[in-house]
This record gives C-alpha cells, structure tokens and sequence, in this order.
C-alpha cells in the first residue's frame, strides 16, 4: 500500500505561481512512475505530467514550458511547479504513483485561479 498526500493548492491569480508537493508514506525510488493529474468541474480527469522511474518525463503538451515536474527522492515528495498560471488551470490536482501494477491516488489539492 502507498499512501500518497497533496499540498500546496490555493487561490492564485492569473499569472502566478504555485508549487504542489506529494508525499509519499515510502520510498519513491523504484516506483514505476508518479505523475500529476486535475480534474476540472464538468470534465474528466486528465494527464498533465509524469515521470518515470529512471526520470523519463512526458507533459500534456498544452502544459509544456509553464509546469515542471521534480522529484525529492530522500523525501519520498513528488512536485509540480505551475508558472504563468491561467484561469483554465482552475482544478483539483492528483498525484498519481504506479507501484508493482497497481495504481494509487491521493487525496486532491484544489487550485483555484482568478483575479
């Protein structure tokens, strides 16, 4: 079992910043791959990055060039750092880990950009 806990979400207005962390309650090491997920009202959860194990990372290509993926490895944390934040990027955001073929999901931290 891996339990996975988001932070970092808020209010944010257009053109801003924020860092959404993962913590992971073991070792991220040989994980299959982590990634990051939103959801926003009315519409289906959708990709925005993953990384693999040995740091293969692959965006929703719309996202590429404002959101990094980053990993701690020594704190078992997951991150998302979100730039030039947009009003459409309003969503709740999950983290995702693929651990020995099963999937795990964790809570959601809820994003919110507007003026």
């Amino acid at each position: 079992q891996v339990r996975l806990v988001e932070s970092g979400g808020g209010l944010v207005q257009p053109g801003g910043s924020l860092r959404l962390s993962c913590a992971a309650s073991r070792s991220i090491f040989n994980f299959f791959r982590m990634g990051w997920y939103r959801q926003a009202p009315g519409k289906q959860r959708e990709l925005v990055v993953y990384i693999t194990s040995g740091g293969y990372t692959t965006y929703t290509d719309s996202l590429k060039g404002r959101f990094t993926i980053s990993r701690d490895l020594t704190k078992n944390t997951l991150y998302l750092q979100m730039n030039s934040l947009e009003p459409e990027d309003t969503a709740a955001y999950y983290c995702q880990a693929v651990v020995d073929a099963a999937t795990y999901w964790g809570q959601g931290t809820q994003v919110t950009v507007s003026s």
